[in-house]
């Protein structure tokens, strides 16, 4: 397990992965504190725990948090048919803004699979400018998140896929590209980004929409788009999937002082989300402290 300072345990993965917990064998039990101590660790936390199987840590759980996905399960025709009933508006605009760009652009192409290095690239630099543009951390700036990307890319196997999903103008320009991982019956979706230079189309929603049809197509069940907050995903979605945050704590120096370091940044990231209206003000403050930062 990764480890921090004073014997604090994440999640492999953590700050990108969407689905931690224990991987084991069915039917295994344990008991968290034990764990922890044969790790010797004073703190296990979860940010993104799944549901299923881990029923170990339930008692841990200190919050719960909806993951929206787009289902796809019986095609993408019953997919598209229940966003025209629940999200009407929002389909008819997609659509129209995807007929247009076709028409101002000379048309456009869509690759569900890209092996195109330089197509990762572009993504990575557009998501990278969207997190400064944002006054958010770019995660792409840290090498072991760049290198994972890179490595992911290239992965091909009966379970996981590196998944590299891009909308392309007719002249081969690349419009809006997206990265995730795919299994066998469900694509998490992980870096989704575009050209700003064609943000009027909305390429991003464009290219979910591709993608949802693309995976029907290739027999998947389930979009994930991962928790958080983000108007899209409410516009894409058809349901949710549920993650926690979790934290086993065993009696130590090292789990006081975590607690003592944490727990306030916890409590006023809580207070904030439960307060819309001071959500959405902390979103513009994060939205001016980038173009400051550009500036």
């Amino acid at each position: 397990l990764p480890q921090q300072p004073l014997g604090a345990g994440v999640a492999v993965g953590a700050g990108v992965s969407d689905c931690q917990g224990l991987v084991h064998r069915a039917g295994v039990s344990w008991e968290p504190e034990r764990l922890l101590r044969e790790c010797g660790l004073s703190v296990l936390e979860f940010d993104h725990l799944a549901g299923e199987g881990q029923e170990a840590f339930e008692p841990y759980v200190t919050e719960r948090f909806g993951s929206p996905v787009m289902d796809v399960s019986k095609g993408y025709e019953a997919y598209e048919s229940r966003l025209r009933e629940e999200s009407p508006k929002f389909l008819k605009t997609t659509l129209a803004k995807e007929r247009r760009l076709g028409r101002q652009r000379g048309g456009t192409r869509f690759v569900f699979d890209e092996r195109d290095p330089k197509a990762l690239a572009a993504l990575m630099e557009w998501k990278s400018a969207q997190y400064r543009r944002t006054g958010r951390r770019d995660r792409f700036a840290q090498g072991w998140i760049a290198g994972l990307v890179d490595d992911l890319a290239g992965t091909r196997t009966e379970g996981l896929t590196g998944t590299l999903s891009v909308l392309y103008a007719d002249d081969g320009r690349p419009i809006a590209a997206h990265f995730g991982l795919r299994s066998r019956r469900v694509l998490a979706c992980w870096f989704p980004a575009y050209d700003v230079e064609f943000a009027k189309y909305s390429p991003g929603l464009i290219l979910h929409l591709r993608m949802a049809e693309a995976a029907a197509a290739e027999g998947l069940e389930l979009l994930d788009l991962g928790r958080g907050d983000a108007e899209y995903k409410d516009d894409l979605k058809t349901g949710e999937l549920t993650v926690a945050e979790a934290r086993v704590l065993r009696p130590s120096v090292g789990a006081v002082v975590h607690r003592l370091r944490h727990d306030p940044v916890k409590r006023a990231h809580a207070f904030v989300r439960e307060r819309p209206q001071l959500a959405a003000f902390a979103r513009k403050a994060l939205n001016q402290a980038g173009r400051l930062r550009r500036a």
